[in-house]
């Protein structure tokens, strides 16, 4: 039985297509995702399937070496419909898959759950979802790691498409920038005969009422010779004014650093607890003001929280806090095991947020692109490792107001 359409698929899929990710190469860090759903539903099949207008592409995929599937033929395109996890206990059983030619197939499709990727707008672009060949059911421990590794998703995929416009911005800004110097000789020089007959022509009208057909000859033909001038500067005014305001720039207010904080530890706990990692949340304490974007930092929180339990070995420790240092800070420590073993944070975010941060590509893309965003909040990173304490990642804010400084 074929899906039917969302009430919004137009704006749906006007949000999918501006993430640009549609047919892109494999990532490490979508391939992790799955690589984890499996394990934690114990299942042989995992998927990050987007829902185009007439397919399903897959972003990433364990257990399958297909690229995409027919819309019509889809389990996701029924799982976009709701707002949480959609759980098929056996396909054989449900009228809608029943007569699915994967489900009749022998070792095809009997189990399937899929949590729709939402972004931060309402849009169901697709779904995280786990299938097996045989009936079963998830327990309320992996529905919730399944909707929080589905979460990460989305959150990775805005992210890249924020870095990308905070990279565009960037270079846009560099070269109003490099013509700054250009149109302050023009306003300066070429443009200053012409601007002082105006305003005496102007001037000589408003007190007169007399107008002086010689000097309006001047006006016209001085201004006539720098029409360019005169465009090329309301050009690089409108710029100016344009630039970051776009429906992909930040949008800053003044946040709560400490309640942000404790989200995202929130939003990253189920996810831990299938690996038996403990996470300490000591985020608490008094209102730390800063000026942020709370939807994309949130991410960025989360992200960096996901890497941590990522690079942690089973049984492990994460301690989370937020204090005041020069500024409002978040502390992140990724602690050693009591048997000496050690986590792997590291070294992923040292070379993937710190030591070329301008340089996204590789396996730890979506720490680039985490440390682009920081950049933009005018947070400072700082990293350490120690053997005995672990890894431990400061990211100190500006305060939201430079008198809280004394309090």
């Amino acid at each position: 039985m074929p899906a039917p359409l969302p009430s919004n698929e137009a704006d749906r899929l006007a949000a999918l297509y501006e993430l640009h990710v549609l047919d892109t190469e494999p990532e490490a860090d979508f391939d992790d995702i799955v690589k984890l759903a499996s394990t934690v539903c114990d299942v042989p099949l995992a998927l990050v399937g987007l829902i185009d207008i007439d397919r399903q592409w897959f972003k990433a995929s364990i257990g399958t070496d297909l690229t995409e599937t027919p819309r019509d033929l889809s389990f996701c395109g029924h799982a976009i419909l709701g707002k949480d996890v959609l759980v098929v206990p056996d396909a054989s059983a449900d009228p809608r898959f029943a007569d699915h030619p994967a489900v009749g197939s022998q070792r095809g499709i009997r189990f399937y759950a899929g949590a729709p990727l939402i972004t931060s707008d309402g849009f169901a672009l697709g779904t995280l979802c786990v299938m097996d060949s045989r009936p079963r059911r998830l327990d309320v421990e992996q529905v919730q790691a399944l909707r929080a590794l589905a979460r990460q998703v989305t959150s990775q995929l805005e992210l890249r498409r924020y870095a990308s416009a905070l990279a565009n911005t960037t270079a846009r800004l560099q070269e109003l920038e490099r013509r700054k110097d250009e149109l302050a000789g023009l306003v300066g020089g070429e443009l200053r005969a012409p601007l002082r007959l105006m305003k005496s022509y102007l001037a000589d009208l408003g007190n007169t009422g007399h107008h002086d057909a010689e000097l309006a000859d001047l006006v016209g033909r001085a201004t006539a010779a720098h029409v360019r001038g005169f465009r090329d500067l309301l050009e690089h005014l409108g710029s100016m004014s344009e630039v970051g305001s776009g429906a992909d720039s930040l949008h800053m207010r003044q946040i709560d650093l400490t309640r942000l904080t404790q989200r995202a530890v929130e939003a990253v706990r189920p996810i831990a607890a299938t690996k038996q990692i403990w996470i300490l949340n000591q985020a608490g304490g008094p209102s730390l003001p800063i000026i942020a974007d709370p939807v994309r930092l949130e991410q960025v929180l989360m992200h960096l929280l996901f890497a941590a339990v990522k690079y942690t070995p089973a049984g492990g420790r994460v301690r989370v806090g937020t204090d005041i240092e020069s500024g409002p800070t978040v502390r992140l420590d990724d602690m050693d095991m009591p048997d000496g073993m050690r986590p792997d944070l590291f070294p992923h975010l040292y070379y993937g947020a710190i030591a070329n941060p301008t340089v996204i590509h590789g396996p730890d893309q979506g720490l680039a692109v985490a440390k682009r965003v920081l950049d933009a909040h005018h947070a400072t990173v700082a990293l350490s490792d120690r053997p005995g304490d672990g890894t431990s990642l400061h990211v100190v804010f500006p305060f939201a107001e430079r008198e809280l400084v004394a309090t």
